[in-house]
């Protein structure tokens, strides 16, 4: 298991990192670093955790994520089974609000960054003209070199601090950092769970992933992500249900069953407390846009 702190890769030359990501598929733990994280799908669907939030992600979402927020991708279980499938490709820029020297932010021309990375610390997914934009300059900046990178980059931040087109994905600091240990511990319980949703999990299943008793485990898990694990486990597979109804392959029984929701008048009552409508209105609304 890596631990939750992750070290973002840097190079001796480079004050600032771009990574263009091509593989057939990917599942990180949930980890958190010191450096933003600038963060572009351009090819693949799954579910994304930042912070206390689970949602679904899909090509073009473009990210910020401020300092030390807990964050990990998966994407969808289909692309570990069928090698027919196109490929996942992102984009992800890491930096540090001082790259540019320890007086950066203090200059009057920056005034508006240290605005901006106040609110990336719940993360952010920007919209419309803004996604557009940044996912122009960040390829852009992907294949430049020497100033011309940092100019870019400049060009990125600009767009990022007057935009007004994002929401807020996250509470502020939903989660704390842990030490190696705790990190494991809980990576064990996110991996089950997203191994298992579509089964009738049962606390001492989960618990027994960590080596805890039912009671220390929901304590520990109500500690570290600010929610009980029934509400977290509904979460997930709320989520999933969301894809499967975008897909357009099953019945709305079907779904509820692979999800993990075996009775069918829970499923609707727990989707419509979640997503504010019905599964049904939730796909009509979908193939209306």
């Amino acid at each position: 298991m890596r631990p939750l702190f992750h070290k973002v890769p840097m190079q001796k030359e480079a004050s600032f990192s771009i990574a263009h990501n091509i593989i057939p598929n990917f599942r990180t733990q949930m980890h958190y670093h010191p450096e933003y994280e600038l963060h572009l799908v351009i090819n693949g669907e799954g579910v994304r955790f930042i912070g206390d939030n689970i949602s679904n992600f899909s090509p073009g979402e473009v990210i910020l994520l401020g300092e030390n927020i807990p964050h990990g991708w998966h994407c969808k279980e289909e692309y570990f089974r069928d090698k027919s499938l196109p490929v996942m490709e992102t984009m992800v820029i890491h930096f540090s609000p001082d790259f540019l020297g320890s007086e950066f932010l203090s200059l009057p021309e920056a005034r508006l960054l240290p605005l901006l990375f106040e609110k990336a610390k719940g993360g952010l997914l920007f919209l419309k003209d803004t996604r557009k934009k940044l996912t122009d300059l960040m390829q852009r900046a992907s294949e430049s070199e020497d100033l011309d990178r940092i100019i870019l980059l400049l060009s990125t931040l600009k767009i990022l601090s007057e935009s007004s087109e994002f929401q807020l994905i996250s509470k502020k600091n939903s989660f704390f950092p842990s030490d190696e240990f705790q990190t494991e511990r809980l990576n064990n319980i996110l991996n089950y769970t997203m191994a298992n949703y579509g089964k009738d999990i049962k606390l001492e299943q989960v618990a027994a992933t960590s080596n805890l008793t039912v009671t220390s485990f929901c304590r520990y898990f109500k500690l570290i992500t600010k929610k009980s694990y029934y509400t977290y486990l509904t979460e997930i597979r709320i989520s999933h249900a969301c894809q499967f109804l975008i897909e357009d392959r099953f019945s709305i029984d079907q779904i509820a069953e692979k999800c993990g929701f075996f009775n069918i008048s829970n499923f609707y009552r727990q989707f419509k407390k979640t997503m504010g409508i019905t599964p049904l209105n939730y796909r009509r609304m979908y193939f209306a846009t």
